[in-house]
C-alpha cells in the first residue's frame, strides 16, 4: 500500500497537518479498500500546534521510507527547521519519495534544498519572503499548486486540498479523485493554473483580477484573445506577457479552463446532454468538451456527472 508520511514539527499549522491526513486517509480504491497508509512522523514524540500539543506516533525513519512525504506549514516558517528533519527530507527525496509542501511548508522544502532551481508556490503573503530567503527558487505567487514531478508545492489553506486531490488523481485517476473530493465535500474544479485570490496591488502595478472576471463572465461567448485584450485595454502582446508573468498560462489556456469550469457547473446542476453543455459552455462540440475535460479535470464528463451531479437536477 502507498504510504503517506506527514511531517509534524513544533508550530505546525493544524489545518495543514489535518488536510492530507483526512483526504488521503479517507480515499478508497475502486475495490473499496484503503488506497493509502497515512502516518504522522517527526523528530519528537510531541509537537505543538497553536495552543494544543499533538502526539507524534512515528519517528523520522518512517518518513524516510514513505512513498509520499507531506510537509505542512509552520506558524513561523522563518524559525530554522530541526536539522534532523532536514536530513530526513533529503534522504526521502534521494530514495525517490514524492515530496510535497502545503502553504509555508515550502520554506522547509527550500531549507532542505529540494526546491533549488524549481518553480514553487506558497501562500501569497509569504511569497516575497520565500523568494528573498531562497533566491534559487522560482517563486510563483499566483499558482494554487505546482507539480514538478517528484517535488510539489501548494498555496495556503484550501490549496492543500487541491494538491492532495491532484496527487490522488495522478495515482489512481480522475474517478477516484472525484470520489475523494466528494467525501471531503469539495468540488473537484480547481486546477494548478487557477490563481490564488490575490489583490491587484499584491500581484504588481497592474493586476489581472478584472480581466479574469471578464473572462469568467464571457467564457460561453465566442471570445478571442483579441477580445480579451480589448476588454483589458492592452495589446495582445502585452496581454500574453502579463498572463505569462503573473499566472504562468496563456490567455487562451485560461479561457479554456474557464469554459471547462462552466461545463462542470452544468454537469453538477442540470441533466442537459453533453452536446448542449458543450455549446452552452463555449466549448462548441461534445468531442472538444470531452478532450478538454479529460486533459484538465482528469476524467470524462459522464463520470464527473456521476460523481458530482445532483440527483435532483431539473
Amino acid at each position: 500500500m502507498h504510504s503517506v508520511a506527514v511531517l509534524a514539527l513544533d508550530g505546525v499549522i493544524a489545518f495543514d497537518l489535518a488536510t492530507p491526513i483526512e483526504v488521503f486517509g479517507r480515499t478508497m480504491t475502486a475495490e473499496g479498500t484503503p488506497a493509502y497508509e497515512v502516518l504522522i512522523a517527526g523528530p519528537h514524540r510531541n509537537a505543538t500546534a497553536g495552543p494544543t500539543t499533538l502526539s507524534v506516533p512515528h519517528t523520522l525513519d518512517r518518513l524516510i521510507t514513505a512513498d509520499t512525504v507531506i510537509v505542512p506549514g509552520r506558524t513561523d516558517p522563518t524559525i530554522p527547521i530541526d536539522p534532523r528533519a532536514v536530513q530526513a527530507l533529503r534522504e526521502a527525496a534521494q530514495r525517490g519519495a514524492r515530496v510535497a509542501s502545503i502553504c509555508v511548508g515550502a520554506f522547509d522544502l527550500a531549507a532542505a534544498g529540494l526546491l533549488d532551481g524549481l518553480r514553487a508556490t506558497t501562500h501569497w503573503r509569504a511569497a516575497g519572503a520565500l523568494s528573498h530567503k531562497y533566491p534559487s527558487v522560482e517563486v510563483d505567487a499566483a499558482a494554487l499548486f505546482i507539480d514538478n514531478g517528484q517535488i510539489l508545492s501548494s498555496a495556503g489553506a484550501a490549496a492543500g486540498l487541491d494538491l492532495c486531490l491532484h496527487m490522488i488523481a495522478r495515482d489512481h485517476g480522475g474517478v477516484i479523485a472525484a470520489e475523494a473530493a466528494r467525501t471531503a465535500v469539495m468540488p473537484l474544479t480547481r486546477d494548478a493554473s487557477q490563481a490564488q485570490y490575490i489583490r491587484d496591488d499584491d500581484l504588481g502595478s497592474v493586476g489581472l483580477a478584472a480581466t479574469l472576471e471578464w473572462i469568467e463572465e464571457h467564457a460561453s461567448d465566442s471570445v478571442t484573445v483579441g477580445a480579451i485584450a480589448q476588454a483589458a485595454a492592452v495589446s495582445t502582446r502585452t496581454l500574453n506577457r502579463r498572463f505569462a508573468e503573473q499566472l504562468g498560462v496563456t490567455p487562451s489556456g485560461w479561457l479554456t479552463r474557464a469554459r471547462v469550469r462552466g461545463a462542470q457547473r452544468l454537469l453538477e446542476t442540470t441533466d442537459w446532454s453533453i452536446d448542449r453543455i458543450a455549446s452552452q459552455s463555449g466549448l462548441g462540440s461534445a468531442p472538444n468538451l470531452r478532450a478538454r475535460f479529460a486533459s484538465i479535470v482528469g476524467t470524462s464528463p459522464t463520470r464527473y456527472r456521476t460523481a458530482f451531479g445532483s440527483p435532483h437536477n431539473d
